[in-house]
């Protein structure tokens, strides 16, 4: 008969109770991994990994296992609660901040040179770790990618918290990854900014001399708490100092007065997407008329090689 696994405590992650209660009906319905992985056309390892709660499932795939387990609603319901990026992992002096950042009701941010994290598109991310610690190391990248666009669920939501980001027009300029992932990325900020809780404001070059010189967030929380972050090379520095909060939020508001306006900055990434776009059609004419190039190039080559003798049929 089929127990359900117990244990004392709390489950560690909400992907490993769905496992769990997906291993429960498979073992109620009589069926092995493989037997299971057999009606569903994949491989055991499959069904092995979703229950482990290290493989996340699809919506199609977990409604195919509520009929095949005669579970009902049960696996569906389950599925819409579970964390599916709780299991992934970031440095330890920046873990904080994003537990933070996770139950916050406001988020406030000044960043210059690249774009913040939470407007981050992934082709953006996956190009800036690329160029860090982690380049030459594909799956590396693409875990910390999938770390960084874990934070932005609950913010991409017409119903998210409020975020207000003020980028340095150079994060607009400095093209990370070529003008394809430019054009990606200015694509994605235009399209974010329609949500109802997400404003972005450009700081023209004219306004970086004045009140903030280094990346920072502002965080509030439920509590009506507010914090303050920054960065420096290898670590992050967190102030619970309701002064320091009070002076960093009224320097963000100064700042934010020497900014574009709302209309004005989505018009200059407008305008910054068009140049993207047209680099990248000068770059794609450019790669077009190399290989036209030297394919002509080889076949010059060919015509004009020596002749080498080939033996004749004897008669």
């Amino acid at each position: 008969m089929a127990q359900r696994k117990t244990k004392r405590g709390t489950t560690a992650s909400s992907a490993i109770m769905f496992g769990e209660e997906l291993k429960y009906a498979r073992e109620a319905a009589g069926y092995t991994q493989e037997e299971l992985g057999k009606l569903r056309h994949c491989d055991r390892t499959v069904i092995s990994r979703t229950e482990s709660g290290k493989r996340k499932p699809s919506i199609e795939e977990v409604e195919d296992l509520g009929r095949l387990l005669n579970t009902g609603d049960l696996l569906m319901r389950l599925y819409g609660r579970v964390d599916w990026d709780a299991a992934i992992e970031h440095p330890d002096w920046f873990q904080d901040h994003v537990d933070l950042e996770a139950i916050s009701v406001g988020v406030r941010v000044f960043q210059d040179s690249v774009v913040h994290g939470l407007l981050q598109c992934r082709q953006y991310a996956r190009a800036l770790f690329a160029t860090g610690d982690a380049a030459g190391n594909p799956e590396e990248i693409e875990e910390l990618t999938k770390a960084r666009l874990s934070r932005q669920s609950r913010f991409l939501v017409p119903s998210g918290p409020l975020l207000v980001v003020i980028l340095d027009e150079s994060a607009i300029r400095a093209v990370i990854g070529g003008p394809d992932v430019m054009r990606c990325q200015m694509e994605h900020l235009l399209r974010v900014a329609r949500l109802p809780n997400i404003v972005i404001h450009v700081a023209p070059f004219s306004s970086r001399q004045a009140f903030i010189n280094t990346a920072m967030v502002l965080l509030e929380l439920p509590d009506g708490q507010r914090l303050v972050y920054s960065e420096s090379l290898d670590r992050g520095h967190l102030s619970e100092d309701p002064a320091s909060a009070t002076k960093y939020h009224r320097r963000f508001d100064q700042l934010r007065g020497e900014c574009l306006s709302e209309c004005d900055s989505l018009r200059l990434i407008a305008d910054a997407l068009e140049g993207y776009r047209d680099d990248e059609q000068r770059a794609r004419r450019g790669r077009l008329a190399e290989e036209h190039l030297q394919r002509k190039q080889r076949r010059g080559l060919h015509r004009g090689g020596p002749r080498i003798p080939r033996p004749r049929p004897r008669t």
